[in-house]
């Protein structure tokens, strides 16, 4: 140990130490961190002085040392120590607490300004080194642990740690009086620097449970780049955001959500921006209105007009249409965007049961916000708007998942609607899709829309070769949507029919076409479905011959 530091070390609040070899010198600790070995520095914060030192450098062993003096009158002025959001001990006892002596989010934010570089990952000098994983030691002499050293385990041997987390006695002298809420923290671990470090740039404030700053929309950003490649994986991911972000639920709200997303874009292997595009169901909202849409009368006025019925509300009512034809009281709405389907089903008593299911949460917010499920009205004289808005709530569950990934939540349903989805598939991917509903939740009913390409030529707004949205993976001829519902009809017992949405036109067809699957042991006897009209139904036996 160098001369002149041992005094030091009785206040160290965080070590990182690392070994190496004559190849691999563990000194090379000094250029991830940019701190030279051979001197001790110092850094202004904001609450006071950062030294980092090593206490030893050699090629076999290195140990860098990071120790935060706190300044007590600058944590009272600058931190905020009164009110939601400061730290809880500053507010008791403004002058006397333990943020000089204890790792907390001072200690945390101290990390983040005097090793900013190698929290990113960054190594100009040998930009090998960030990517190399490294044996670490890091030990914590007192830390804050609101929940115990269980939870400190709980914490951090999911990141690959080995942790030690030592209760430390309230006193010593009065062993009876039990430990305090300090433990001794080590942990253990080949891991990258930038990893370690960010690991403890956010568990250090969550086990403290306590912030010295007024927590902002900007921290779930700070949280979502720490947290980068291993929160949205972590078993104690609600805990660990809750927490850092001061149980703000607004914030750690929207952190989940986009935690969420990028989960569910690794397990796609494609960005979240994609998938929190949210599915387009109005698909003449994006490309205009059909040359020959069927009229409706408006009679507002004297001297009523004809006016185009949108192609979405045509849709609408057809699923709805078949929907009833099934006697569907439970339904799910598989990929439900924005909400248009679920307000129509809310509209009708008979669907007792309304879950709308989709991969984007910004959609399902949206959802949320036009339905008024976030804000249900109260009871006012004269009106029934806040019990039936309270009844909505009731009927209706919106959740967020993959489409593409077995669900038991969605298990057991009367009926499924896939409108305007399929085609947002990358085709590779339909299978998984076909299994997930189909086979795995396997409703009593499904019914699936999508677009008929060869429309398309109707379309005046649309250029010659254009599909109707610029998020359709593929759009398909009669043939090719009626030669996949046929074969997922056959494999998994269900019997399809298929209805022609909007004008028909002689030549190329219906805008929209749907297809209703219902289990084969439903269909009647003669092969059509007893509840349906003049329209063709295959049953899987027919299928396969």
């Amino acid at each position: 140990m160098r001369k002149g530091h041992r005094a030091i070390l009785g206040r160290v609040f965080l070590t990182i130490t690392t070994t190496g070899t004559a190849q691999r010198p563990a000194t090379d600790l000094g250029f991830l961190l940019h701190k030279h070995p051979d001197k001790a520095q110092r850094f202004s914060t904001s609450y006071g002085t950062a030294h980092v030192l090593y206490p030893e450098a050699a090629a076999e062993r290195c140990t860098a040392a990071l120790l935060l003096e706190v300044d007590p009158v600058a944590l009272v002025r600058r931190g905020r120590g009164k009110g939601r959001g400061g730290a809880p001990d500053s507010a008791l006892a403004q002058y006397v607490n333990d943020r000089p002596y204890a790792a907390s989010s001072l200690l945390a934010v101290a990390l983040s300004a005097v090793f900013s570089s190698a929290l990113r990952g960054q190594c100009k000098a040998r930009p090998e080194l960030p990517e190399r994983a490294l044996p670490l030691r890091i030990e914590v002499p007192a830390l804050p642990a609101r929940g115990g050293a269980a939870l400190v385990e709980r914490l951090f041997a999911p990141l690959g740690w080995a942790v030690m987390a030592e209760p430390v006695a309230l006193d010593e002298e009065f062993p009876r009086w039990g430990d305090s809420r300090y433990v001794r923290l080590v942990l253990e671990g080949e891991l990258r620097l930038a990893d370690a470090l960010r690991h403890l740039y956010v568990l250090l404030p969550v086990l403290d449970d306590a912030k010295h700053y007024w927590v902002a929309p900007d921290e779930v950003d700070k949280l979502l780049r720490s947290g980068e490649g291993w929160l949205e994986r972590h078993p104690e991911q609600r805990l660990i955001t809750n927490r850092y972000l001061a149980r703000r639920w607004s914030l750690t709200r929207s952190a989940l959500e986009r935690l969420e997303l990028a989960r569910l874009a690794e397990a796609d292997d494609t960005e979240a921006e994609e998938i929190d595009n949210a599915v387009d169901s109005a698909v003449d909202s994006a490309v205009g209105e059909p040359a020959a849409e069927p009229l409706e009368e408006d009679d507002g006025e004297e001297g009523s007009e004809l006016r185009p019925v949108p192609l979405a509300v045509r849709r609408r009512e057809a699923i709805l249409d078949a929907l009833r034809g099934a006697g569907a009281a439970r339904v799910l709405d598989l990929g439900c965007g924005q909400g248009q389907l679920l307000g129509a089903l809310l509209k009708e008593a008979r669907f007792t049961e309304i879950v709308g299911v989709d991969v984007s949460m910004r959609a399902l917010n949206e959802a949320a916000r036009r339905l008024r499920l976030d804000r249900p009205g109260p009871d006012r004289p004269g009106s029934d708007t806040g019990s039936a808005e309270r009844q909505s709530s009731a009927r209706l569950k919106l959740t967020q998942g993959a489409l593409t990934y077995t669900d038991s939540r969605l298990a057991g349903y009367d009926a499924a609607v896939l409108s305007e989805v399929i085609e947002h598939v990358d085709p590779p991917r339909l299978p998984a899709l076909e299994h997930a509903v189909f086979g795995a939740a396997r409703p009593k009913a499904v019914v699936v829309t999508t677009p008929n390409v060869e429309y398309n030529v109707r379309w005046e707004t649309l250029p010659a070769g254009r599909m109707r949205h610029g998020d359709h993976r593929f759009e398909w001829t009669r043939e090719e949507f009626r030669a996949w519902a046929e074969q997922v009809a056959e494999r998994h017992g269900y019997a399809v029919e298929f209805r022609p949405v909007g004008p028909e036109d002689p030549e190329v067809g219906p805008p929209t076409q749907l297809a209703l699957f219902h289990l084969a042991a439903e269909s009647g006897d003669d092969g059509t479905d007893s509840r349906s009209g003049d329209t063709t139904a295959i049953t899987t036996k027919e299928a396969a011959a």
